[in-house]
Formats: C-alpha cells, structure tokens, sequence
C-alpha cells in the first residue's frame, strides 16, 4: 500500500508552530515511506478566511522545505462533492433534513436546517500508532446527531474531513491529539459511507513554559515570526521535530535528509513537548555557525537584517560587498539569529557609536589611557595600511614607548572605537571600522 498523507490548515490565521510539527511529522512519514504529501486548504470558513494567511501558509512551509505533491486542494472547491455524499446518506436513510436542531444534543451545537447524521448507541474502537487502543461510548459523547451540512451549503468540519480524506485515498492520518475526540463521530461517518478507515496517529500538543497551550502569551507562535526574528528554516525544522521525537544517540543537530532515514511515527512520544526558545535559540546559532558567510550575506541582505544605516555600504560596489562579507566573518560564532547583525555588530554601521553607559563608566571614564588618545589617534592616521597587523603593530610599539600594559590601553581603546566592553577581536574590528571612524572616536574621548 502506497502512503498518502496530508496537511490542511485552515487560512483564517498564521501557521502555528504546533500546526508546522504536524505538517513536518506528516511530511517526514510520507518522505520516509516514499509517499506522497497533499495540501488541502480548508477553507470553508467564509468569514474568517483571507488569502493573506494562505500565502503566509504557504510561504512558510516552502521557507522550511516542506514540499507537497500534486496541486492544492481546496475545500470551496468540492462543495458539490460533499453534497453528492450527504445525498447519499440522505437515500440511505442514515441522514436526515431537520428545519432546526433546538432540543436536540449535536456536535454542533444549536443550528437552523442542515442536514445531520443521527448517532446509535454503540462502541466505537480503533487503534492509534501512538495511543494503541481506544475505544469510546457514543452515549459518553454529550451529543447524539452530528451535523453534516449546514443550512449555507457548506459542510462541516468532520463530515468534509471524513470525505476528503476517503475520496483522497489517505492511508494515515496524522494530527494533534486534540483531535481524538473527533475520531470516533468520524469513524462512523466512514462506516455509513462505506469507506475504509485509515490508520490514526494523534502526536502530543506543544506547551509554553508555564504548562499550558503554546500561545501568544509565551510570545511568537507563528512561523512567519521565527522567519521575520531571523531564525533559519532548516533550524526551526530541526528544533520543531525534536519536539516529540528523537533520532536517537542524543543527537541534536539532524538534516532533513538524514530525519527522512531514521523517521518512524511509532518513536513520537506520547506525551506534551515544552517550546523552549533558548534551546531553538542554541540550535539556529549551530546552523548559523556551519551556513558559509556568502549564504549568509545573501540572506541578511535579502531578508532585510541588515541595519538601515548601513545600506550604502552595498550600493558602492563591489569593495563594500567585500566588506560586509568580513564583517559577517568577523561576527560568524557570535551570532545566534541574523537579526543579531544589528545588536552584536551594530557599531560597524553606524556613523555615531552609540556608547554603552556601563562600559563607559567601568572603563572611560577616569582611564588614565584616554590621555594618550590624542597620540594615538594621529599615530593610527599615519598608517597608509589600515589593515590589522600594521595596527597591532602601531599599538604594541605604542604601548612599548610610553611603558604602559598592553590591557591599559586596548581594552579603553576597545570600548573608545565600539561604544562597548565586548567585542570581537580589537584590530580587526579596527580595520573594518576604518580609519577615519576609528580615528575620530578616539579624539572623542581624548583627555
């Protein structure tokens, strides 16, 4: 048997992180098994439903290399067929037409004329990859009928789900397990429509730190945000399959190749995974470091990371491009997420270093260096090599005639021509500042 999965989210918001876990897990399954991987859009909601979240879908899962197979389902698009199949029931007798539903226990709640499935009192069972066994009483549901079209001609939720995944041919269906809950009222549907009944997998939900349901208040929830915070796809893959499930050997890092190899949905744990963003954090800093410094120019300069101020530096040639490229060389293993460009090498940008009031305290402000400054500065000016060893060369040499510490000076000097106690190794930082901005922050806090 080929195997035949699917994704289909609904356009009424962003795609959620646990919404992505599912995507990858049935991505990964159907990768693994040499199947296929359908989108569906279920797009039923006329209200809530807009197209700028299908596009954010969409672009989302392509950011994170999650391909589908074949053309985009739509839901809006099949109205017909679930009509066809209500019909159906409808002839059967299994269904019937109700001008409202007060009085009665449905699914749904209290609605005008649909057409709903009545419920007999019995037990329905199936076993999930990951649960095993599962049984449930119908008469423990707290309904009895189950809605399946609704009076505006469009289907509802279980009923298109059971004739979309039938008339699809799925073979597994992989979702969150707050979905159990529909399994049973879905599994008769497919009984009362004579389809067979694909095997079940519901994957545990994602936490926030406090325990409850990843949400807003625990902060970013769509992938979109992770994308625009500079986080990589392939990193946030990484860390999202790991939510759940492991590769084994405690391995962290893992390529989407290598998931393909060794995935199996039976090793998905079974209970709730907690998002950690310092553990994503630390997993895209592992990609950042291995991704070569042109990659990683392209995607700063494409994905607008790169600080306003600091866009001449690319409209001037060839010369500023080279440029950029050290400096992102430079800052390589200090970067957890592209957007840090901006906070851990802001200094290269700006034309005014903005100074770190701690720093300046702590190491400027009674510096007994900041008296020789001035010589410096002119010393530094001299140099027609602005290049690291002729600066080292120029601030040892200095440092040896005025018989002062080589720390006495570099680290003020350090915090002079940054604005901060930290930075990246003195002289290259120096080089890529350059000469006329290192020059005139050292006048500026001459004594």
């Amino acid at each position: 048997m080929s195997v035949r999965v699917r994704f289909a989210p609904s356009p009424t918001g962003f795609l959620h992180i646990g919404s992505a876990r599912t995507a990858l897990f049935n991505w990964l399954f159907a990768r693994h098994h040499k199947g296929e991987f359908i989108l569906r859009i279920e797009d039923t909601d006329r209200v809530r439903s807009n197209e700028k979240f299908l596009k954010e879908i969409m672009e989302s899962l392509q950011w994170m290399g999650l391909n589908w197979d074949g053309e985009i389902e739509y839901q809006m698009k099949r109205l017909d067929i679930y009509r066809e199949h209500a019909e159906r029931l409808l002839k059967s007798g299994k269904a019937k037409k109700v001008d409202g539903t007060q009085g009665v226990k449905t699914d749904e709640g209290e609605v005008g004329s649909a057409i709903v499935f009545p419920l007999e009192a019995r037990k329905v069972s199936f076993d999930d990859l990951l649960h095993g066994r599962i049984e449930v009483d119908t008469t423990q549901l707290g309904y009895d009928t189950v809605v399946l079209m609704k009076a505006d001609g469009t289907p509802t939720y279980n009923f298109a789900c059971v004739v979309d995944d039938a008339t699809m041919g799925m073979t597994h269906i992989i979702r969150g397990d707050d979905h159990i809950s529909n399994t049973p009222k879905q599994i008769v549907l497919y009984e009362a429509l004579g389809y067979p009944i694909p095997q079940f997998a519901h994957i545990p939900l994602i936490l926030g730190p406090d325990g409850g349901r990843l949400s807003k208040r625990h902060g970013a929830t769509s992938i979109e945000e992770y994308h625009q915070r500079g986080f990589l796809g392939e990193a946030l893959v990484n860390y999202l399959a790991l939510l759940a499930w492991s590769p084994g050997n405690n391995q962290e890092i893992i390529s989407l190749k290598e998931m393909i190899e060794k995935f199996d949905i039976a090793d998905v744990n079974k209970t709730a995974a907690t998002f950690d963003l310092q553990k994503l954090t630390w997993v895209n800093h592992q990609y950042i470091k291995q991704t070569p410094v042109e990659k990683l120019v392209q995607l700063m300069t494409e994905g607008g990371f790169l600080p306003e101020n600091g866009k001449w530096k690319l409209e001037n040639g060839e010369k500023q491009k080279a440029w950029l490229a050290q400096v992102v060389e430079l800052l390589h293993d200090r970067l957890d997420t592209l957007a840090d460009i901006k906070t851990v090498g802001g200094f290269f940008f700006a034309e005014k270093i903005e100074d770190d009031p701690a720093a300046v305290e702590q190491v400027l402000k009674e510096a007994k260096a900041r008296s020789y400054f001035g010589d410096l500065a002119g010393r530094l000016e001299a140099v027609n090599n602005f290049e690291h060893d002729p600066i080292e060369q120029v601030m040892r040499d200095f440092c040896q005639e005025k018989n002062i510490k080589t720390k006495e000076l570099f680290h003020p000097v350090r915090v002079a021509v940054t604005g901060r106690s930290v930075s990246p190794p003195l002289f290259q930082t120096m080089a890529l500042l350059g000469k006329e901005k290192v020059v005139r922050s050292l006048k500026r806090w001459a004594a």
